[in-house]
């Protein structure tokens, strides 16, 4: 089943404004090689700084950023602290989906008042360049929302930061937003999980996928789409479904320790000089056979890319009734396989690529094959 409801606007109210994503904060070993990769692989810029050389003491956070993406790099130097502890567990992941709000402790408020539980009470830093209230809520697994309220910040990043740049070049490779999120659950916590983000947050259910639509011959999974008011926050939630072997989502959840954030799709209004550029630079991605080439027209009809380029460097396509998109997922950035990216460019479609599903599982399942999990 593939029920849209993207059309119904008006309907929804959103249990308070959110103005996007804020910036999305990894846990990780190694701070300063993480942060290294990003720049050189993915074109982010550092911009700023947190760490012993600024007086926290315990742990280090480099802020990159491209365009409106912004991710925090974290890691801790004590192994008994807790963020070195969640690294232990999951391996290098994401900690926190952070939300820009008007009013962090209004959106605290209101969501734990819907049931949320609290995971940071709300605090306001600040320095001479302003100040932010932040506020934080658990969600699947350990993973956590921080509201962020900078309306009255005008410095580089938020108060305890220091504007940092890199010695070296970097040059962006053309990511603008986040486009979505997603979120790996356990078997029979998908449903829970949505009925959080529709009852708390206020979010509505944009797209179902059940496990017909998610397939193949070994496998299968089931996934709800969630999204809030104006359609800057999506959330597709994933749980594993009966198949004949280890799906994706178990596979992810062995490795990760749980539940969480499988993979944050960036857009882009150029994938092919992205995905030229992130090739270029050593990154991996997953294949898919050229003959998925030899009738991806007829079911997608006219573009205008040229597919031969598209073909070259493996970008899927997909189109829907408002029109197509163009995507490529790369393998996963660490040594779990656990947390990997799209990249997405929208020619007017807001779905999903949902034709591409059934190529890209095999190709997810030959890469799990040849670690011995499939």
């Amino acid at each position: 089943m593939d029920t849209l409801t993207q059309n119904q606007a008006g309907v929804q109210k959103d249990t308070f404004p959110i103005n996007g994503t804020d910036y999305i904060e990894f846990y990780v070993g190694n701070a300063k090689q993480s942060a290294h990769y990003y720049q050189t692989a993915f074109g982010f810029k550092l911009i700023a700084y947190r760490g012993p050389e600024t007086g926290c003491r315990d742990t280090v956070s480099y802020v990159l950023q491209q365009d409106k993406i912004r991710f925090i790099i974290t890691g801790a130097f004590n192994p008994e602290h807790e963020i070195a502890q969640h690294v232990q567990k999951h391996g290098d992941g994401v900690k926190v989906l952070a939300l820009w709000v008007d009013d962090a402790k209004d959106a605290f408020e209101k969501a734990v008042e819907r049931g949320a539980k609290a995971a940071a009470e709300p605090q306001t830093l600040e320095d001479e360049n302003g100040t932010v209230t932040t506020a934080s809520i658990h969600t699947y697994g350990e993973t956590i929302h921080t509201f962020v309220e900078r309306n009255n910040y005008s410095g580089v990043f938020m108060p305890g930061f220091e504007a940092k740049e890199s010695p070296m070049e970097v040059t962006p490779i053309g990511l603008k937003y986040v486009d979505h999120c997603v979120g790996n659950v356990e078997l029979g916590m998908m449903n829970k999980w949505v009925d959080f983000y529709q009852d708390v947050m206020g979010f509505k259910l944009l797209v179902t996928f059940d496990d017909k639509d998610i397939s193949t011959k070994y496998t299968a999974l089931m996934s709800k789409v969630v999204s809030n008011g104006n359609g800057y926050i999506k959330f597709p939630i994933n749980e594993p479904a009966q198949g004949l072997k280890k799906s994706q989502i178990e596979e992810y959840l062995d490795y990760y320790r749980g539940a969480g954030v499988q993979h944050i799709a960036v857009a882009t209004d150029d994938i092919i000089f992205t995905v030229d550029e992130l090739r270029r630079r050593g990154v991996d991605f997953l294949y898919v056979p050229d003959n998925y080439y030899e009738d991806v027209m007829d079911r997608v009809g006219e573009i205008d890319e040229d597919i031969k380029e598209l073909k070259r460097l493996n970008i899927l396509i997909d189109r829907d009734d408002e029109g197509y998109l163009l995507q490529i997922f790369t393998k996963p950035v660490q040594d779990r396989p656990t947390v990997f990216y799209e990249i997405i460019q929208r020619q007017g479609a807001r779905s999903f690529g949902k034709g591409n599903f059934k190529a890209l599982f095999e190709a997810i399942e030959r890469e799990q094959a040849l670690r011995g999990t499939l």
